[in-house]
């Protein structure tokens, strides 16, 4: 169904009448031409603006601030090995996080727990595809292993805006070395940073907003690790098998398995 127009003009069967009317009639468009006419809410709600860019309140999020705005069509993506936690492990979590509370009571439990393998990046979401498939050819020579992350050590982000308790990894650093080594190339295919120099493998067990290093460095690191060494068994419990990648893009997630 056609829209109706704004403004309608009748037709006359008479030439006469229509000649007599040609003079009113330009006066009457020069005197509208001259006013601009309220556009209804009704129609403007119909056309929102596209363009705008999303709210992003931070808020939402526990505080955190992104670290790249949000572009249509751009999808957040990193690569990652999943931490699958025991019970035993969260049982041991259960005794480090109130002790680190007291420190810094802002903490905050990680419901998910990884390591990870790279920076997160944007992508195109055209290129999300190939990126995988890339990734995949890859890591698919590259065999599972064990490793052990039990060394307490404080993390921020580049920015500082979040602080982390993580386990650094002390057995298997060779390994995830060469795992990210095949990361970087397929970051450097498609013309994305690659990981940090010197990299600190770890699982991160909580965080919180801001630089909290002064609170928790020093005393507090010392107590949690003492924590960690005293738990029963904490060097069979913290020694893990990788047989998997992941990638997160966006909502979408990729799981890779390792040979």
């Amino acid at each position: 169904m056609s829209a109706a127009p704004l403004v309608g003009y009748s037709s006359s069967d008479s030439e006469d009448e229509a000649e007599a009317k040609d003079g009113a009639r330009g006066r009457d468009q020069t005197a509208l031409s001259k006013q601009r006419l309220p556009v209804p809410d009704s129609l403007l709600n119909m056309f929102p603006n596209t363009k705008e860019a999303p709210e992003d309140d931070s808020a939402k999020h526990g505080g955190r601030v992104r670290t790249f705005p949000h572009e249509r069509g751009h999808w957040a993506t990193y690569v990652y090995l999943p931490y699958e936690a025991s019970e035993e492990f969260q049982e041991l979590l259960d005794v480090m996080l109130p002790h680190a509370l007291m420190y810094v009571p802002q903490l905050v439990r990680m419901e998910e727990f990884h390591l990870s393998l790279s920076q997160s990046v944007v992508l195109h979401y055209h290129w999300i595809i190939p990126f995988i498939q890339t990734l995949k050819d890859r890591v698919a020579s590259f065999h599972r292993f064990f490793f052990t992350a039990n060394q307490v050590k404080i993390y921020t982000n580049q920015e500082k805006t979040r602080t982390f308790v993580g386990l650094e990894v002390t057995f298997g650093h060779t390994q995830f070395l060469s795992l990210v080594s095949e990361v970087d190339r397929v970051m450097e295919e498609f013309s994305l940073a690659t990981f940090y120099q010197d990299p600190s493998f770890h699982v991160s067990l909580a965080w919180c907003v801001g630089d909290a290093r002064p609170k928790l460095e020093g005393e507090c690191l010392q107590e949690l690790q003492k924590i960690v060494d005293a738990f029963e068994e904490s060097e069979l419990l913290l020694r893990v098998c990788a047989d998997q990648i992941r990638c997160k893009s966006g909502n979408k997630l990729f799981s890779l398995p390792l040979k």
